[in-house]
């Protein structure tokens, strides 16, 4: 039985699966094994609700579906990581929270490697985590980007922490809140180039 307020489960079939994957991809980009959790969840709800079809049955359909769409061309894990990768790192995500992050949604170490290279290849200077980390503090307010230098020295720990977290190392949180302002981490960037 759903939960109260969700749909009760359609049954599966080949059909069913392919306008759920097609539909999915319309809004999302996907890898692979994403696509495939996501099936799997609609087969295991239905399974839940209507007793059927076989996991295993069910499992060949995903698996022939998922084959298709890669022959077509709607699904590509190299594509999907490039794309993943590029957004990432301009958000200010550091490069092993990229890998974390990719690995998470299925996509194979070859693929993230090729991806990553391919924004070094697309970036004016050498990827690194200084400028994912710079626009990760200059996007929240952090380090040389805070106006009040006593609000700064106070939150600084706290400051360390949120780029902690967001992955990046003691080393480049620390250049970045060394930095005596948002001009001179600029010109630290810059230099780096």
């Amino acid at each position: 039985m759903p939960p109260a307020g969700r749909k009760k489960p359609k049954k599966v079939s080949p059909g069913y699966l392919e306008r759920a994957a097609l539909f999915y991809l319309e809004r999302y980009s996907s890898s692979a094994e994403n696509l495939r959790r996501v099936l799997d969840r609609k087969v295991r709800r239905s399974i839940q609700q209507h007793g059927e079809p076989a996991t295993e049955i069910a499992a060949g359909w995903i698996a022939e579906l998922i084959a298709r769409l890669q022959r077509n061309g709607l699904l590509n894990d190299r594509t999907y990581a490039e794309g993943r990768v590029r957004r990432l790192y301009a958000d200010g995500k550091s490069l092993g929270r990229i890998r974390q992050t990719l690995a998470a949604k299925g996509v194979l170490k070859p693929d993230i490697e090729a991806a990553l290279e391919r924004l070094q290849v697309e970036a004016d200077g050498p990827i690194s985590d200084l400028p994912a980390a710079a626009a990760y503090a200059r996007k929240r307010g952090l380090g040389p980007y805070r106006t009040d230098p006593e609000q700064r020295r106070t939150m600084r720990q706290k400051d360390m922490g949120a780029l902690a977290r967001r992955g990046f190392s003691q080393n480049v949180a620390a250049k970045i809140l060394n930095a005596e302002s948002a001009s001179a981490l600029e010109e630290i960037l810059n230099e780096q180039d």
